[in-house]
């Protein structure tokens, strides 16, 4: 068995940054569910349009509204959040792979891209976070197997 590509720090360096974090309708009716609110008070509270999509709000420190010495709606997390660092641009650019692992002290150096890629893959269907098609995912969740529309 090969070692774990990825294993979280909770270090919060994905939590960090304007604009990062794109919600799923699914997302959008989990985040509102897990903190008690009707999908409008959230979406009202916590979210943002970005480029025709949702995005959630982040606090005064740049890190996503939810960070605080940790995530605070951990179990209902957007799918985003659950994906990292297996998004696309990591499955299908060795460089990507390599830049994330001086910014995210999760992923395993010791892992060869070709296993990190396979265990990604793995990760984000058994978990039911890829997505054939644009609709409002993150393009960070497009499926790494499938081009792209005018690929």
């Amino acid at each position: 068995m090969a070692d774990e590509a990825f294993a979280c720090r909770m270090c919060g360096h994905c939590c960090q940054g304007q604009g990062g974090i794109l919600l799923t309708d699914k997302d959008q009716t989990r985040l509102a569910a897990h903190l008690n609110l009707g999908l409008e008070e959230f979406l009202t509270r916590y979210t943002e349009p970005q480029d025709g999509k949702i995005g959630l709000v982040c606090g005064p420190d740049g890190c996503c509204v939810f960070f605080k010495e940790g995530c605070g709606v951990h179990p209902g997390r957007p799918d985003v959040c659950r994906a990292w660092p297996f998004f696309h641009g990591n499955l299908v650019d060795e460089t990507s792979w390599k830049l994330i692992q001086d910014y995210c002290p999760g992923v395993n150096p010791e892992v060869s891209f070709v296993d990190f890629v396979r265990q990604g893959r793995r990760y984000l269907k058994d978990n039911g976070l890829c997505r054939d098609d644009r609709g409002n995912a993150p393009n960070a969740l497009l499926d790494s197997k499938k081009p792209e529309k005018g690929s």
